[in-house]
């Protein structure tokens, strides 16, 4: 069988799959191009990231496919029921990235309490000039320590948000509309671990009580965290989204840190993305990264051996 990698995995997730004797092409063909290419080498199976459309056009031009995987966590550029109503399998990595985003997660965090997202602006710029007014302007930040951090959808990312929070002493709050509880296990180089049990609570408990919020949620049609929503947190708070731009109001989010009721954002995922609005990016109050929460080169490596198995194993049924 073979196995086009249209938009690849690691290097350990393509010997795993060729170890198991299916061939590996690993290339990237242009969207235009595609249908030629699999009707002409009778592709089996594709691997897309989330830039590659694999629509219910294609799936019809092209069957030989029997399998769709991609390497990440949402399939917005799949029509994955349309797929699996014709037959063909569709499988993602569910929980390879969940430590990268995650991390991000507390990266935004760890810098705006701290305003680094300011400071490493200012500084190059002005540095040398105005240091000491600089350090005074810079100097009123706060520990996450002792805080509480909301976590709007308790999937596995959510939870290893969780780990986290904790494990730097913060009170975790989590709402779910499918998820009630989960035991939240830390576990410490040297082989320890330990458990905390969270149930998870309302949203409206959520907003009052946090100082912190991060929006793990699955993308849906309309906004879930828009102006409504702000009004019920408290003021001067953090919110982080890494999950998607669709379900943050991105308007209502300005006005809120015009406001004052929102002290400052984390923003790895927007509404317009690949070209964000620029009153996002010329805001001093956000801190930006260009959808990489789930890019690390353990996470890629993690994502490959994650699919890699579901491959073979539905490949061999």
């Amino acid at each position: 069988m073979k196995i086009l990698m249209n938009e690849g995995i690691s290097t350990s997730g393509i010997q795993a799959i060729e170890s198991k004797g299916f061939e590996v092409i690993n290339t990237k063909v242009a969207q235009e191009q595609l249908e030629n290419y699999i009707n002409d080498h009778t592709i089996d199976a594709i691997v897309v990231g989330n830039t590659t459309q694999i629509r219910q056009e294609l799936i019809d031009a092209c069957p030989s496919i029997k399998l769709i995987a991609c390497a990440g966590t949402e399939m917005d550029n799949i029509d994955v029921d349309y797929a699996i109503d014709n037959g063909v399998h569709v499988v993602n990595s569910e929980d390879a990235s969940a430590t990268s985003i995650a991390e991000l997660v507390f990266a935004h965090l760890l810098g705006m309490v701290r305003f680094l997202h300011q400071s490493n602006r200012e500084m190059p710029l002005e540095g040398d000039m105005r240091f000491n007014a600089l350090k005074k302007e810079y100097s009123q930040g706060t520990e996450l320590r002792g805080k509480t951090l909301g976590i709007i959808g308790f999937d596995t990312v959510g939870q290893e948000v969780a780990k986290t929070a904790l494990a730097l002493g913060m009170e975790v709050i989590a709402t779910d509309t499918e998820v009630d509880n989960a035991t939240i296990t830390i576990s410490f180089f040297d082989g320890q671990s330990v458990d905390f049990f969270i149930e998870t609570d309302t949203i409206d408990n959520l907003l009052s009580k946090s100082d912190f919020i991060t929006l793990h949620l699955p993308a849906q049609e309309g906004y879930i965290i828009e102006a409504s929503l702000f009004d019920k947190m408290k003021t001067g708070i953090g919110i982080i989204n890494t999950s998607h731009g669709s379900v943050l109001n991105e308007v209502d989010l300005i006005k809120a840190i015009e406001s004052g009721k929102i002290k400052y954002a984390g923003l790895d995922v927007f509404e317009s993305q690949p070209r964000p609005e620029i009153q996002l990016l010329m805001n001093p109050e956000i801190s930006m990264t260009p959808y990489i929460g789930a890019s690390t080169l353990e996470a890629r490596d993690r994502v490959g051996i994650e699919l890699a198995n579901k491959i073979i194993e539905l490949l061999n049924e």
